[in-house]
């Protein structure tokens, strides 16, 4: 009975494999790209072929919270087309199906160890899962092609020779059958079916092999020369500067006051922001390593008093790096790299603190990795849901010193290149009281993100629900065709776009 049982999972799970690979081929295939829903249509349909497949993983609590997650995920592919959703859906489909084979507590690092070795895995286990089959059935081997022949040679001509007559006798038949056309099977389109296989098989058939072995207990590892006192000196060295850094900040860049020399605000503002988030990720693995909880020294309190205020003072110096960077977009424009850059900046203020958290209460380095896992999953969840790139051009729009914002001229070249992303800001900006030539380049802009999007929306599998909403959003705000523009432009990709302002600084603005 458990070898009947496995053998019908086995064929359940390559009948599926098959239907995987169909609906691919018809969701995805075709003379150009079609990215849109049809993403988290088949996301929808793996997650389905795993849960179907997958008895333990129903009966698993963690397997199927990663299950919530893909699905939600899936769901994200349904409204937009986002690469980040993608990834994180496959982490937890993958973490789905391979927790409810794995023991142990579910820490962040025994998994990493168990996911790279499986995504290389993954690319050969089709071939050996085929391997394994054919030497597990000899029966296989031993049969006889005139065997084989008589089988099926009067099912075959039989149902040919009937065919042939419907055919003749119904013209639907016939018209039908007319119509039909060998699929168009080139190598591009086996290589595609190819990689279905491989994402659809990993799924049904997890490259997870073993559980990993217990690890031996870590011999506690401490710095050359880093005795008590040089620990000691150097967290006071360290306070020192940046306290002076940080003075410095408050000087200048956070009271506004003049600078010495021909240093500007903008490249004051500009220069130090990435080596500010250096320096603090460079604080966090100081204490990581010279002051680790089971360490004699992280039981000093003149250590941890000192560390207490280098994570204080490294917290103020993220503060410091974000205040730069908005300064910087204030001179210039916001694109959606500064908003990724701004959400880090406050994901390592979060690690900061996690750090200073972990060396005062005792907790171990997994509690550590996985608090900081969980923080970047839930930003990078976000991230994946909400479009940048939009919110940058909609503050670009809203803040532009044409509109009567306080912020630089609208750069409509720049809105141009971000595509859909844009159109809803270019949209609003038609409504407002601008002057007749930006009106003119941004109707233009427009025009050409419009064409594209209505490209894109008139095949069924690149639709997106999101680009539908904002194209039911510009049909609102623009009631008709009579503001489209058609007028030569400077945005083409081989001419650089001129300056939209002065610029203070002399790198590119949007760099």
């Amino acid at each position: 009975m458990p070898s009947m049982r496995r053998d019908r999972s086995f064929l359940l799970k390559a009948a599926l494999a098959i239907g995987l690979v169909a609906a691919g081929d018809g969701l995805f295939y075709g003379d150009r790209p079609n990215l849109g829903w049809n993403i988290g249509l088949f996301a929808l349909a793996l997650l389905g072929a795993a849960l179907a497949t997958h008895p333990a993983l129903r009966r698993s609590r963690t397997a199927l919270g990663f299950c919530l997650l893909a699905f939600l995920f899936a769901l994200i592919q349904i409204e937009t087309v986002s690469l980040l959703a993608w990834i994180l859906y496959w982490l937890a489909l993958m973490l789905a199906v391979m927790a409810c084979r794995a023991g142990g507590r579910p820490d962040a690092w025994p998994w990493i160890q168990r996911l790279v070795p499986a995504a290389f895995y993954a690319w050969v286990r089709p071939l050996l899962d085929a391997r394994r089959l054919w030497r597990a059935s000899p029966g296989v081997r031993l049969i006889k092609l005139s065997a084989l022949g008589q089988l099926l040679i009067l099912p075959l001509a039989g149902g040919a020779a009937f065919l042939f007559l419907f055919a003749i006798a119904n013209p639907v038949i016939s018209a039908t059958l007319g119509g039909l056309r060998w699929p168009d099977i080139d190598g591009w389109r086996l290589a595609f079916w190819g990689l279905v296989l491989i994402l659809a098989w990993c799924v049904l058939r997890p490259p997870f092999r073993r559980r990993p072995r217990p690890k031996r207990q870590a011999a506690i590892w401490k710095p050359p020369l880093a005795s008590d006192a040089a620990i000691v000196l150097s967290l006071c060295v360290f306070n020192a500067l940046f306290a002076v850094e940080n003075g410095l900040d408050l000087a200048f860049l956070w009271s506004g006051a003049p600078l010495p020399g021909k240093v500007t605000m903008a490249d004051y503002a500009h220069q130090g922001a990435l080596s500010l988030i250096v320096a603090a990720l460079l604080a966090a693995v100081f204490v990581l390593v010279a002051l680790d909880p089971r360490l004699p020294t992280a039981r000093l309190k003149a250590a941890r008093r000192l560390v207490i205020l280098w994570i204080a003072q490294t917290l103020f110096l993220v503060a410091s790096s974000s205040l730069r960077t908005w300064d910087y977009v204030q001179s210039y424009s916001l694109t959606g790299l500064r908003v990724c850059a701004l959400a880090w900046m406050w994901l390592v203020a979060v690690g900061l603190v996690l750090v200073g958290w972990r060396l005062l209460a005792g907790k171990s380095s997994a509690w550590l990795v996985n608090a900081n896992l969980a923080a970047a999953g839930m930003v990078l969840a976000v991230t994946s849901l909400v479009d940048v790139n939009a919110v940058a051009a909609d503050w670009n729009v809203r803040n532009a010193r044409e509109t009567g914002g306080r912020g630089v001229a609208l750069d409509v070249c720049f809105l141009r290149r971000q595509g859909e992303s844009a159109m809803v800001p270019l949209a609003e900006l038609l409504q407002r009281p601008v002057p007749d030539p930006l009106r003119a380049r941004a109707a233009t802009a427009l025009s050409a993100v419009l064409d594209d999007v209505h490209a894109n929306q008139s095949d069924w599998r690149s639709w997106s629900w999101r680009r539908s909403r904002r194209l039911a959003r510009i049909a609102a705000l623009t009631e008709g065709e009579g503001w489209r523009q058609s007028i030569p432009t400077d945005c083409e990709p081989d001419q650089p776009a001129p300056p939209s302002a002065p610029a203070p600084l002399t790198s590119a603005p949007h760099a």
